[in-house]
């Protein structure tokens, strides 16, 4: 029997099967054996799919039930956030106990809307009495002969290459995205795609509710080209998510598992990009009214040598070299931001720096790392609470109450203990009384790993982390403190996100050549996140000559690290002392271009148009404004040249007909036919960026 429902949607019952198809993607149950199947207009499909949840010493799973029926009283027409469509749930019982206790009832959730090639599941488990779960899985499936993803398109090649992308769960210690190619077997947090390395045709899976499990998702195979196992599962810990602990546990007569998100696309690309809307839809990104931040840290160019000289200079240079030459956010807003060891600057030079640069009409920032105490005595006494509370009393502890083991040299601070936010509201009441309008917080991940918290009802890292964000947003709110204050985070987790303005897309990226690869492998698998999540991808401090850790670039590396900052989102918050003769030169030349800084107060990312494999950068990137398309290569080894040849239509340029062509760093103009390909010579760690328009 067929059942129209909203719109397109269509409900289908026959025989032991229950079918709900949209056109683009249907959900089909197996209600004789507990089984699930998604297929997508096309072919493609992940079979064999079923749910469990960790349950006692074992696993309740809903193809070792017995009885599974869908539950008539939830089919029910939605429209939410993300549209119309039906909601439904499949539930599957056991009739086995043990003793006296009957194991949980396990009820699929679903949503399908119209027009997307996404649906939406989630696991309930109910029991008759209170019980607890460290770990729930919505998707899951085991073989060990066989794909589960079966790729659908005549076309598509079944030896192409199948790679899984690797999401890190923060952006610490230098991790990483990747590619990586099956056979093989990766752990991704959060978020993943599976799909062709050539065609790109694939699967995208997701978590897009983040208010208590870290989500983790491992894909595994075994030949080249086969899927065999997949679970997607709340309640992952390990090195990935810094925690020395395990995922703390659900409790409650009825457990709910993360809200999982899975689509297939012709391009994972698109399908990266609906799964971030998504996300924002749910949970949107801190609104921001002014433009991109442009301005200066102090953390690459002097470090822990940070004093008001090299702060006053810097306010001076950028009021006097640059400003007008358009270095500058729409709002006509220029940031001038201390990092790390504003503390020791001598009594009176803070009061003092912020006067200078709001007398320079620039904003001042500051630096703080809330969540990570960096002192070596848990004994010591909490700022403001002395007499009262020492750290130790509000560090997090295991379930003996021990300190964890530290992260980045520094111990995690438990946030569900009242004087914890009190501490925070305390210090950023201070930036905002001292006249600051930008914060930039570090270390984050710490509020977000796993312990015995002080607050009993806080089981998980992330209610612990809410809790902390939430204190930031709160207390630095516009309606609250009676003007803008953009919030920043550096070092931190992906998700929950919401919190902030902008986040770090890597971990720290200098000058030289290789940390231009490195942030742009950020770039690369984490475009989507910029004006979604956050409305700004960070590329951290843009160095155009020396970080004060490293020796000085070439003039190529510098000018490919400020176009890798350029496309990434962005926030251009120079990195250099201007105290030296070079960065000033450089800052004047490339920070005044026309052309380049209007792109950056864009604030977009470009997409990558490269196909990197294992933990590499794309070389390539475009976007789309208007009637124009925008390139940027990169060739990322600092000692040969290269030259790259791409097909315009692979670059998602049509050609209509001749083509105007300006390499914007140079100047230089030319125009090519219809049918010519593009072709782009790179000196030794150089970057171009390229300007089309069809003629």
């Amino acid at each position: 029997m067929v059942q129209a429902k909203a719109g397109s949607i269509q409900v289908i019952r026959e025989a032991d099967f229950f079918t709900v198809d949209n056109g683009l993607i249907a959900v089909v149950s197996d209600l004789a054996h507990g089984a699930l199947t998604i297929r997508w207009q096309g072919g493609a499909a992940l079979e064999g799919l079923f749910s469990e949840t960790a349950y006692r010493s074992g696993v309740a799973r809903t193809t070792h039930y017995g009885s599974h029926r869908v539950d008539e009283a939830s089919i029910e027409d939605i429209d939410d956030v993300f549209g119309r469509g039906i909601a439904w749930a499949v539930e599957h019982t056991s009739a086995a106990r043990v003793g006296e206790v009957a194991p949980p009832v396990l009820r699929q959730r679903f949503r399908l809307y119209d027009g997307q090639p996404y649906c939406l599941v989630e696991l309930e488990a109910v029991c008759e009495t209170e019980w607890e779960t460290g770990e729930m899985a919505p998707l899951a499936a085991l073989r060990n002969d066989g794909s589960i993803l079966k790729p659908g398109d005549a076309e598509t090649d079944d030896r192409e290459e199948l790679r899984i992308l690797f999401v890190p769960y923060d952006n610490d210690k230098w991790v990483r995205y990747g590619s990586y190619p099956i056979p093989g077997s990766v752990e991704s947090y959060e978020a993943t795609a599976i799909y062709g390395a050539n065609s790109r045709r694939g699967i995208v899976l997701g978590s897009v509710r983040h208010d208590f499990w870290k989500t983790g998702i491992r894909a595994e195979g075994t030949f080249a080209g086969e899927l065999t196992r997949l679970r997607v599962f709340g309640g992952v810990s390990g090195l990935h998510t810094r925690d020395t602990l395990p995922h703390g546990a659900a409790k409650g007569l009825v457990n709910v598992s993360p809200l999982i998100f899975v689509g297939a696309y012709d391009d994972y690309r698109t399908g990266m990009e609906a799964f971030g809307r998504a996300n924002a839809a749910l949970v949107p990104a801190l609104p921001w009214d002014g433009g991109v931040p442009f301005g200066w840290n102090s953390w690459s160019a002097v470090m822990s040598k940070l004093d008001l000289d090299v702060y006053a200079h810097t306010s001076d240079f950028l009021r006097d070299e640059l400003l007008d030459g358009g270095f500058h956010g729409d709002d006509g807003a220029v940031y001038v931001n201390f990092d790390a060891f504003w503390n020791h600057l001598p009594a009176g030079e803070l009061e003092e720096a912020v006067r200078r640069a709001k007398a320079n009409g620039q904003k001042p920032g500051i630096y703080f790392s809330p969540f990570a105490y960096w002192g070596k005595d848990p004994e010591r006494p909490v700022e403001g609470f002395e007499g009262q509370y020492v750290y130790r009393d509000i560090l997090l502890k295991d379930d003996a109450g021990r300190l964890l083991p530290t992260l980045d040299g520094a111990y995690a601070i438990d946030l569900s203990h009242p004087i914890a936010l009190e501490r925070i509201r305390k210090e950023l009441q201070n930036f905002v009384d001292w006249g600051f309008d930008y914060a930039k917080a570090d270390f984050l991940s710490h509020g977000a790993m796993e312990g015995r918290h002080y607050d009993p009802e806080i089981r998980t890292g992330v209610q612990a982390y809410h809790l902390g964000m939430r204190t930031i947003r709160d207390a630095l709110a516009p309606e609250k403190i009676g003007r803008p204050f953009l919030i920043n985070l550096s070092i931190a987790p992906l998700f929950p996100h919401g919190y902030a303005h902008s986040r770090r897309v890597s971990c720290d990226a200098f000058g030289l050549i290789g940390d231009t690869e490195y942030m742009l492998n950020a770039v690369s698998h984490g475009w989507w996140i910029n004006d979604a999540l956050y409305r700004f991808n960070d590329p951290d401090h843009t160095v155009l000559y020396k970080s004060a850790n490293q020796r000085a670039t070439t003039e190529q590396e510098g000018r490919s690290r400020l176009t890798a900052s350029v496309i990434a989102g962005t926030s251009l918050l120079l990195g250099d002392d201007y105290r030296q003769e070079e960065a000033a030169r450089r800052a004047r030349e490339w920070m005044t271009h026309p052309a380049v800084m209007a792109l950056a107060r864009l604030g977009r990312t470009f997409r990558p148009a490269g196909r990197p494999s294992g933990s590499k950068a794309s070389d390539v990137f475009t976007l789309r404004t208007g009637e124009e398309h925008w390139i940027a290569a990169f060739n990322y080894d600092p000692n040969a040249g290269v030259r790259k040849e791409f097909s315009f239509e692979e670059l998602g340029i049509s050609q209509t007909g001749a083509l105007s062509i300006v390499d914007v760093w140079s100047g230089a103009e030319q125009s090519i036919g219809a049918d010519a390909r593009c072709l782009v010579e790179l000196e030794p760690a150089e970057a171009k960026l390229l300007r089309i328009r069809n003629q």
